[in-house]
């Protein structure tokens, strides 16, 4: 696998955003979905949100160029689009930590190479507080170990072991795996009878 596709350690500031059941409507809303591809949607995310409280943390001078994205409960629920973890990569999350995740939302998260770790509810509650209250200090997020880093506190974190060996090898990237065996799959198709006898 090609070492950028390899999610270890994720460190960078962090974005607090409070509240449960965030659906992806609220994250990337369904006006922007007509897009052909998914460049652009950075600058909507949370739009109709950020409108409505100028105060929104993605509205915050003091957040902006944080990499990693910490939630509530539930986050991501609702219609189960792609556009919604893509909007929130390309405005620069590389990691998110919450309570609990939309599983088709997880998923999404996943196959671009986005993790997502969940921590025990008092847990979460503590770090939306103090990532509000130190936006400058650094998180670190540990895949291999299951561990959330900030400050001097050091959380226990889950992640199904699918998608966590899919983003420790860098096999989470679809597309890279099947262009990296490319002379296998011909190889095997060479073989098969239903495809060279036609």
């Amino acid at each position: 696998m090609r070492q950028n596709d390899i999610r270890r350690r994720i460190t960078g500031r962090a974005i607090s955003l409070p509240g449960n059941d965030i659906d992806t409507d609220r994250i990337i809303p369904a006006r922007f979905l007509k897009c052909i591809t998914f460049e652009g949607l950075e600058v909507h995310v949370c739009e109709d949100d950020r409108r409505q409280m100028p105060d929104h943390p993605f509205n915050q001078a003091r957040y902006q160029e944080a990499t990693i994205l910490v939630v509530g409960q539930n986050f991501g629920c609702g219609s189960s689009r792609e556009h919604a973890p893509e909007a929130l990569r390309r405005w620069g999350i590389r990691g998110i930590v919450g309570e609990s995740f939309a599983e088709i939302f997880f998923g999404n998260c996943t196959a671009i190479g986005l993790p997502c770790l969940a921590l025990h509810p008092e847990d979460v509650a503590w770090l939306l507080d103090a990532v509000a209250q130190h936006p400058e200090q650094e998180m670190l997020l540990d895949l291999e170990h299951r561990l959330v880093r900030f400050g001097e506190q050091t959380l226990r974190a889950t992640i199904p072991d699918g998608a966590r060996n899919q983003l420790l090898a860098g096999t989470w990237n679809a597309m890279g795996v099947l262009l990296e065996a490319g002379n296998e799959i011909d190889r095997i198709a060479r073989s098969l009878p239903y495809v060279t006898s036609y």
